[in-house]
């Protein structure tokens, strides 16, 4: 838009167009300097430009490219030109404002100065900043995190995640969802607790319960919470599976696995969150639950936790191979509404038979092991939330 020649101002007036004025008055701003620069401009209706000179160089401006800056008070006008975004001219008078109002029909016009492929980069940009962030950064800080998050704080961890999920599994929507509490039931749970925990140094005592719910699940939380859902209880043969399961849940706590999980998955939807203005956390609370639930972990975890618990089941004088048969009955009873629970949170583990194959395979050949309740304590059990 700029000649680099000295501009001679001619060329007669179209007759539809207000009278001719040659010159006029304005301030230009180069846009290299802060300093404004007194002007002579010129019409010149024959090609439809606005002309000037500025330092022995020759400017012309076409009408239909004079922008007017927005929010100007009414006794001055700033015009910039289409495609320009620094140079302006500060035009001073009214004479020369109406003159410019007559000839400049697009003087109102928004023009925007950010092309629409950096535009698009931009935005491409912060897209993969924010995948990042939730899928690499956030996973990486939370498992380091688990790693140095002091007990009491670990404990808390489990304590809120514990009363949300018995918020999210209760129907009723009044009191959460209620945990088993019959004595002889509970005795005959901490008698299987002790009998796996006596041989373990563990860091922090067990927090455990069992939640009144008909599905065929337990799950392990931060601070050493092992949970049981009564489906699980009632749908097993023998107490030597609780207790198999219960060691599987201890090799969790132990290893931490409940505490990455959870706070990687409250980092990530926490982010999510903000994003689409969930600033109540409805949305963290349902997807711990589901999250903590599932018990997603990787396979290596879910390994790590299978090898944990065939070596406290044989120091606590139990079979192995008792998981493996819970696992064999649950397959097999897949009509079973309630088994529905256990399968789809085991579909993500290691590959079942593997895992049977594996249970039963430690288990050393012809073992024989000391019972684990008597039958009296195996009922009230089964009972726990009668």
């Amino acid at each position: 838009m700029t000649d680099r020649t000295i501009i001679t101002v001619d060329g007669p007036a179209s007759p539809a167009a207000p009278p001719r004025r040659v010159t006029g008055r304005a301030l230009f701003f180069d846009g290299d300097t802060a300093q404004p620069v007194p002007v002579a401009i010129g019409y010149s209706d024959a090609d439809q430009t606005l002309t000037f000179a500025h330092r022995g160089e020759g400017y012309r401006w076409p009408y239909a490219d004079l922008r007017a800056l927005r929010d100007q008070a009414g006794d001055q006008m700033v015009l910039r030109l289409r495609g320009d975004p620094t140079m302006r001219l500060l035009i001073d008078t009214e004479d020369d404002r109406a003159l410019i109002r007559a000839r400049a029909k697009r003087l109102g016009r928004f023009v925007s100065h950010v092309r629409r492929g950096k535009l698009a980069a931009w935005g491409l940009a912060a897209v993969a900043s924010i995948a990042l962030i939730i899928f690499v950064l956030v996973p990486v800080m939370a498992d380091q995190l688990a790693d140095y998050l002091p007990p009491e704080g670990e404990k808390a961890l489990g304590d809120a995640t514990f009363e949300q999920i018995r918020t999210a599994l209760d129907d009723t929507g009044i009191a959460g969802l209620q945990t088993c509490e019959n004595p002889t039931g509970l005795a005959a749970l901490r008698k299987i607790e002790t009998r796996l925990t006596d041989q373990m140094d563990l860091a922090a005592p067990l927090t455990v319960h069992v939640l009144d719910h008909p599905m065929i699940n337990a799950f392990a939380l931060p601070g050493g919470y092992v949970v049981f859902f009564r489906g699980l209880i009632e749908e097993a043969g023998t107490p030597e599976e609780i207790a198999a399961v219960f060691a599987h849940e201890i090799g969790h706590v132990v290893a931490r696995d409940p505490t990455r999980i959870a706070l990687r998955s409250a980092g990530s939807i926490g982010v999510l969150g903000l994003l689409l203005g969930d600033f109540a956390g409805g949305a963290l609370v349902l997807f711990l639950a589901e999250q903590i639930i599932r018990a997603d972990y990787t396979q290596e975890a879910e390994a790590a936790a299978d090898t944990f618990a065939y070596n406290a089941l044989l120091n606590a004088d139990l079979p192995p191979s008792a998981i493996a048969t819970l696992f064999e009955r649950l397959t097999d009873d897949t009509h079973h509404e309630a088994s529905a629970g256990i399968l789809d949170h085991l579909a993500s583990h290691p590959a079942m038979g593997d895992r049977i194959a594996a249970a039963r395979a430690a288990e050393p050949s012809g073992a024989t092991f000391r019972p684990l309740l008597t039958d009296t304590e195996w009922v009230a059990l089964q009972a726990i939330c009668d």
